[in-house]
């Protein structure tokens, strides 16, 4: 079993002074475990948000523990949360506002779709991974549904059926790279749309992209 730490990094019962300063790393451990339960939905927006402003303003270790004292423990092997892992997560909604799971989100063994004229983004490229498979169960009509990826995630539509709609893959660049993620994506979509991208560049990695090479001959 794994030891459990508190999320600012220290050890359960190390009899540390409650009015210990806090570094930047105390304070960089408890904003991904904001991050994480706000992902998996154990917190709203406008909580993570004042949990993250308190966060980044904590001067000591109790100021720090507070804000996590709700949420579970984290783990030293992996440093996530011990319970954040889940065997299905369930994304609903109808003639909803658009629905994102970006940064440190945990993502779930199997996923499941059930959306009408919702938009649903789920964005790979910080999130924490803890198997090699992921499966998307979709039952979705209209809006589309967006993946973004990095190196190393591949996803496979095959088995998805379409009913008047699209799929349109992009996988992200480095196709040497180890898979770490494979997603299937199964079920049904009608009137709607998949798009799978990698993360657009910023400004910064725009201007420092290496020109693209012309074939031979060219």
């Amino acid at each position: 079993m794994s030891e459990e730490i508190s999320p600012t990094g220290k050890r359960s019962g190390s009899g540390s002074s409650p009015e210990l300063r806090a570094s930047h790393a105390d304070r960089d451990r408890v904003v991904d475990v904001l991050r994480i339960a706000a992902g998996d939905g154990l917190l709203t927006a406008d909580e993570l948000d004042e949990r993250l402003e308190a966060a980044l303003s904590a001067r000591t270790v109790s100021e720090l523990t507070a804000l996590t004292a709700d949420l579970p423990a984290v783990s030293a092997s992996t440093g996530t949360a011990v319970a954040e892992v889940k065997d299905v997560l369930r994304i609903e909604g109808i003639h909803s506002g658009a629905v994102k799971r970006a940064g440190r989100w945990v993502v779930p063994r199997r996923l499941e779709l059930a959306t009408a004229w919702c938009e649903v983004t789920l964005d790979f490229t910080q999130a924490v991974i803890t198997q090699d498979t992921l499966r998307i169960d979709m039952n979705t009509t209209g809006k589309k549904l967006t993946l973004i990826t990095k190196p190393g995630i591949v996803v496979d539509a095959g088995a998805l059926s379409l009913v008047h709609s699209k799929v349109k893959i992009r996988q992200a660049p480095e196709p040497e790279a180890p898979i770490t993620l494979r997603v299937e994506l199964v079920g049904t979509t009608t009137h709607g749309r998949v798009v799978v991208r990698p993360a657009r560049r910023t400004f910064g990695q725009w201007l420092l992209r290496k020109p693209t090479s012309l074939p031979a001959g060219d």
